[in-house]
């Protein structure tokens, strides 16, 4: 795509020395003589003094220049006013898109109640105690962590501390990641392009579904999706001018990132290396000595706890959760690690098929846009995957250290490397991990709408504006075909109002004096219908509680397999693990009826009332499938939990069962134990004492031995076990030693102690032999 359209320019960032980046002629990234950085009508922004490429900051204006009321201006002044030389919206229209966003992903929040009960039970042990806090562990007591390491439960356990057990309190931090990760979104695409690309990136990426769903709960996906960001904005601001400092700090960012949720951290690692490695206005050898020093960083960042936890004495900390050696490294490597690309996970419920699919869903190039997935990320897919091209075909003239042609490279990079993994994964994969997708997705749309906006005199920027509005409003059509019932106006108002758009690009060139009033408003009905199928995707997301282990974003209808799929472990159809029976209506969204019943494995489950007075029947919970028998009903998400029991979804207490396990609830260490995370968090979370989780999150760690076990019965640690969860007969779910130690512990339980029913849960008093 060849360009002559000489207006065009991208405003250099600031600080950045007169002229291009070292090595680059005066002018802007395609060569062309300085113009105005607004683009032809206005749209980006003001007229860039002194011409692109001379050190004017972006949007225009000279330097040195204030905020308006002066130097003598107050800090809310600056603050409102932005940059010296922004255009007076610019400013406003940023911090309003942060309020707006804020108010989506805060609205209701409470209706998830305590989310997903395995890390609300670990962000309640590590408000009680600092040694759970820093290792993540389940309990306050630290029996076990959970299976990843503990950065993303540090936030959440540091608001209840200050503020109390509650669901806000443990989903407000996730809501404040949303709002900073649309902040730097904004951050990096304006620095270098223009502040209306800026708040289109930002605006895709919060109305993305699985964005809205993620930022609202309290999986580790929200910490990593702003890590990672962050790490990107760092090493763009580095590409300015060889900068060491924002390197070391981009490593910083993806080492923390691993603490977050282990390797996916370092998906994004190859294409930000190499590109640094490539176009960085420096000298190779100090390229690569810098880069060798952000990868210090990263060690640094990430290391020091793996490296605390490895020399800790096992027998002082707990096991740790998900490896059946209890090894950081392990878990690291197998369970989270290499597992989740072959499939080959230990102790888990089964990997995929590859492309011939498996209990994850089928695997293969078109997974980003299958019936499970596309309506979570995929809207703006293709659109993204379209303007990188453009984008680097625009700007395939500038010389090497090009920072706009280094943006496109890094955000594509970025996208390409983890969409490719995700796709081809055979382990465990569930839809809400696509939110990593999402940043890079908004600020391609962002970065390559406005590049072709002001290329668009050329007839072949031009036609990839069309075709890619085009391209959007037929591939939300699809996307919201998929639903035929719901809003059913929706898809036909997108594709027509997109297909007009595009018409009303094609013919501007030609309308002489309105050509420019057509463009504009072609462009404006463009971006309205490319977003309407995801805003009513966000809206019923937000609008909705969402519980459990499996997630997904937008109608019920939409969700496909909800993570598993059907026909796998407690899908619809499929096998319920041994000692459950669970089942629950598919394709029905809250509020429509859509009920869910199950009984966990073993004489007796939850009674279906809320611990601490959290939605229960009638609320979320119920329409989660939380129906009577505890969590054990089908899942919301359409196949993804159904009769899963305690291993997607916390069990929920009866007031009986609560009121007894408090009992002297000081004079053991725990209250009661469990088998699997889950099961126990749900009791956990109820009485708020500590609840040992048997063999973790499946039930399959071999944590604790029966040896073990009985030792801490004979010292009186534990009051009572809660019967039932998924590894309660026939061991773990994975086939780990775990499973066989979870099974034997409550085989010798069964046979030695007395069983009484409470408030409908079956209990075992463990003081008290027959």
């Amino acid at each position: 795509m060849t360009t002559t359209h000489d207006s065009h320019a991208y405003p250099p960032p600031p600080g950045n020395p007169p002229g291009n980046a070292p090595g680059n002629a005066p002018g802007n990234a395609l060569g062309d003589p300085p113009g105005n950085a607004s683009g032809p009508d206005g749209l980006v922004a003001g007229p860039a003094q002194g011409g692109p490429g001379r050190g004017g900051p972006p949007g225009g204006g000279p330097r040195g220049g204030h905020a308006a009321g002066g130097r003598g201006a107050g800090t809310a002044a600056r603050l409102w006013r932005g940059r010296a030389g922004d255009a007076p919206w610019v400013r406003p229209a940023f911090l309003g898109l942060l309020l707006v966003t804020a108010v989506l992903y805060s609205y209701d929040l409470t209706a998830s109640g305590y989310a997903n009960s395995f890390y609300s039970a670990a962000v309640q042990a590590g408000s009680e105690s600092w040694k759970a806090f820093f290792f993540g562990s389940s309990d306050a007591a630290n029996s076990i962590t959970v299976d990843k390491p503990p950065a993303a439960l540090w936030p959440m356990a540091l608001s209840v501390r200050l503020f109390g057990l509650g669901s806000w309190q443990i989903l407000l931090p996730e809501v404040l990641m949303g709002v900073g990760t649309v902040a730097v979104v904004y951050a990096a695409v304006r620095r270098r392009f223009t502040p209306a690309a800026g708040l289109i990136a930002g605006a895709v990426l919060a109305v993305t579904p699985v964005a809205a769903l993620m930022f609202r709960f309290n999986n580790p996906d929200a910490l990593l999706a702003l890590l990672m960001t962050v790490a990107v904005y760092c090493v763009l601001r580095a590409l300015e001018g060889a900068r060491t400092a924002w390197l070391v700090w981009a490593g910083v960012a993806i080492g923390f990132a691993f603490l977050t949720k282990t390797l996916q951290a370092f998906l994004i690692l190859p294409p930000l290396a190499l590109v640094y490695a490539v176009c960085a206005p420096t000298a190779l050898r100090r390229r690569l000595g810098q880069l060798a020093l952000g990868g210090l960083a990263i060690v640094g960042a990430g290391g020091w706890w793996v490296a605390i936890v490895e020399l800790w004495p096992a027998s002082s900390r707990p096991y740790i959760g998900g490896s059946q050696n209890n090894s950081f490294l392990e878990l690291t490597f197998g369970y989270n690690g290499l597992g989740r690309i072959n499939g080959d996970e230990v102790g888990s419920v089964g990997g995929g098929g590859g492309g011939g699919g498996g209990r994850w869903g089928s695997s293969g190039i078109g997974r980003m846009f299958d019936a499970s997935i596309g309506g979570q990320i995929s809207w703006l897919l293709p659109a993204a995957l379209l303007l990188l091209v453009a984008g680097l075909v625009v700007t395939w003239r500038a010389g090497r250290t090009d920072t706009a042609r280094s943006a496109f490279l890094v955000w594509g990079g970025s996208l390409l490397m983890t969409a490719a993994v995700f796709s081809f994964m055979a382990g465990i994969f569930h839809e809400y991990y696509t939110v990593a997708l999402a940043p890079s997705i908004a600020a391609l749309v962002g970065m390559g709408v406005t590049v072709l906006w002001e290329e668009r005199h050329a007839f072949a920027a031009s036609a990839a504006l069309i075709v890619t509005v085009a391209v959007t409003a037929v591939w939300s059509f699809t996307l919201l075909g998929r639903t035929p019932d719901y809003l059913p106006w929706l898809r036909w108002a997108v594709l027509i109002g997109g297909l007009a758009a595009a018409a009303g690009l094609l013919l501007a060139g030609r309308a002489g004096r309105r050509g420019p009033r057509l463009s504009l408003g072609a462009a404006a009905l463009a971006l309205v219908a490319a977003l309407a199928g995801p805003v009513a995707y966000s809206l019923t997301t937000v609008n909705e509680g969402h519980a459990g282990s499996i997630v997904t974003a937008g109608p019920a209808a939409a969700r496909g397999g909800g993570g598993m799929r059907a026909g796998g472990p407690g899908g619809d159809g499929g096998r319920v693990p041994p000692g459950q029976q669970g089942q629950g209506q598919q394709g029905q969204g809250p509020g429509q009826g859509q009920q869910g019943q199950g009984q966990q494995g073993g004489p007796g489950g939850g009674a279906a009332q809320p611990p601490n007075g959290l939605p229960g029947q009638g609320g979320p919970a119920q329409r989660q499938g939380m129906g009577p028998g505890g969590a054990g009903g089908g899942a919301r998400e359409g196949g993804g939990g159904g009769g899963m029991g305690g291993l997607l979804n916390g069990a929920t207490v009866s007031s009986e069962a609560e009121a007894t396990l408090r009992q002297n609830a000081g004079d053991y260490t725990w209250v009661a134990a469990a088998i699997g995370s889950q099961n126990a968090a749900g009791y956990q979370l109820a009485t708020g004492e500590p609840v040992m989780a048997i063999g973790g999150f499946n039930g399959s760690d071999p944590s604790p031995t029966l040896a073990q076990f009985k030792e801490y019965v004979a010292e009186g640690k534990i009051h009572y076990f809660v019967a039932g969860g998924q590894g309660g007969q026939g061991g773990g779910q994975g086939g780990g030693p775990g499973g066989n130690s979870s099974s034997a512990i409550t085989s010798w339980i069964e046979s030695t102690f007395t069983e009484v029913t409470v408030g409908g849960t079956t209990l075992y008093d463990l003081t008290a032999e027959k």
